[in-house]
């Protein structure tokens, strides 16, 4: 097997995964896949994975591990599992969620039903504005507790490492309780969470008549306190039309970088905004990006940032615009996909869900999907070193569909074929996950 020895890692804590149908290792060059790359999946049939310490240790097939001396010395001390019925592949990151909010907007989805659009429901007080009020209101712990049940939510579906943004506070004290309320339910939660500061959601209705008041909150108060607090790893802003201009967005993305805070955007989901001058933030991700213009295409295929598409919103909110997948893929564009669960407009925990909506309605071939979920998703977290593979040295954080072709994930829409997952080397069953909320 190709390994990296377990060194002090004892056999006690080793799980061995065995006759794997199809192993999905994504192994293969540094830096997110473009183009032809992205179908790459670098399979191993009849595949086998030693994990130990938290880590990945050795890969290959069932045949090598089972001549590994380490294995024959400590074999009846390795948990086994035979995966012969299975598919396995990297944990998803679902790099663009919005987990923090009271209650779901029902009356905003009955409206929308009605006819009302997105800028509609917003002025007439419903949207992000309508989600702020009940944060403000509620407690960190209730936050929390919902928070830690969405993150359990999603690991049951195969996600093992989620992006959580503020955004629904839209104020500094109620957007630094949003992120205790993540970095609270990271603690229960045995899979990485990865925090971002999104108090550029929307103008809060108090400034509305002095929006660069807010600006200048978020980037003198909101920013310095939750970095002092060590509660964001990420600053993003959405930069479009009804949010923040670009101008905006580069005051706000000015004062993260003076922090050493990374940079994300959502940006050009209602409407086209030059993101030119935005760039030099080397910004990890661009999120939506329905609207984006030929000349940005060519400007960020030059780049390391990856495009994030959320599919899921445009199928929630019904609309005939799908973002131009095809287009960026062929213009050498490192695309990724995530939930953009949220209440508004994509409340779905469900990465399978979106592997399905971006093969059936953006066109992209399974195999490209389930890249852009994984290792593209790990770069857009800049976390591709330790995780987005499966290889020896990352972390043992695995997904286990029962299914024998690895073209069923997206193919079953509206039902979890996730099995298992594998979370810094222990095996949780998905039904682990779908239990009464943690007390705090």
């Amino acid at each position: 097997m190709a390994r990296q020895r377990a060194s002090s890692a004892s056999a006690s804590a080793a799980l061995l995964l065995t006759h794997i149908r199809q192993l999905l290792t994504l192994r293969g060059d540094e830096g997110p896949r473009r183009g032809p790359e992205l179908q790459e999946l670098g399979i191993i049939e009849d595949a086998a994975v030693l994990c130990a310490g938290g880590k990945i240790v050795a890969v290959g097939t069932t045949a090598e591990a089972s001549r590994d001396h380490w294995l024959r010395m400590h074999k009846n001390s390795v948990e086994e599992v035979d995966c012969s019925h299975a598919v396995v592949l990297p944990g998803f990151l679902d790099a663009h969620t919005h987990p923090v909010f009271a209650a779901p907007r029902l009356a905003d989805f009955e409206k929308r039903i009605s006819g009302a659009s997105y800028e509609e429901i917003a002025t007439a007080g419903g949207g992000i504005r309508s989600s702020a009020a009940a944060v403000r209101e509620a407690g960190k712990t209730e936050l929390s507790a919902r928070v830690l049940e969405t993150f359990r939510q999603m690991a049951a579906q195969g996600t093992t490492t989620v992006e959580a943004k503020s955004g629904y506070g839209l104020s500094v004290e109620a957007e630094l309780k949003s992120l205790e309320a993540i970095a609270l339910a990271a603690r229960h939660f045995p899979g990485t969470v990865v925090p971002t500061l999104l108090g550029a959601h929307a103008i809060p209705p108090e400034f509305a008549d002095d929006r660069d008041e807010w600006v200048r909150l978020v980037c003198e108060e909101l920013i310095p306190q939750a970095d002092d607090a060590n509660l964001a790893w990420f600053v993003d802003v959405f930069c479009d039309r009804d949010a923040f201009t670009a101008e905006e967005a580069e005051l706000i993305l000015t004062a993260a970088w003076q922090r050493g805070l990374g940079a994300r955007l959502h940006a050009n989901q209602i409407s086209s905004v030059s993101l030119h001058g935005l760039l030099k933030f080397n910004p990890a991700s661009l999120d939506h990006m329905d609207y984006v213009g030929d000349e940005d295409i060519a400007a960020i295929a030059q780049t390391s940032t990856v495009v994030t598409l959320l599919p899921a919103s445009n199928y929630f909110l019904g609309l005939d615009k799908l973002p131009p997948a095809r287009k960026l893929i062929d213009a050498g564009v490192a695309v990724g996909l995530a939930t953009d669960f949220n209440p508004g407009t994509a409340p779905t925990p469900s990465i399978p869900l979106v592997l399905s909506l971006a093969c059936t309605q953006m066109r992209l071939a399974p195999a490209e999907a389930i890249t852009a979920a994984t290792i593209n998703a790990a770069h857009s977290l800049r976390l591709a070193e330790s995780k987005g593979s499966v290889e020896p040295g990352k972390d043992a954080d695995l997904a286990i569909f029962d299914v024998d072709d690895y073209r069923e994930i997206p193919y079953w829409f509206g039902v979890s074929r996730c099995s298992a997952v594998v979370i810094g080397g222990t095996r949780y069953s998905s039904s682990k996950f779908q239990r009464p909320k943690e007390k705090f």
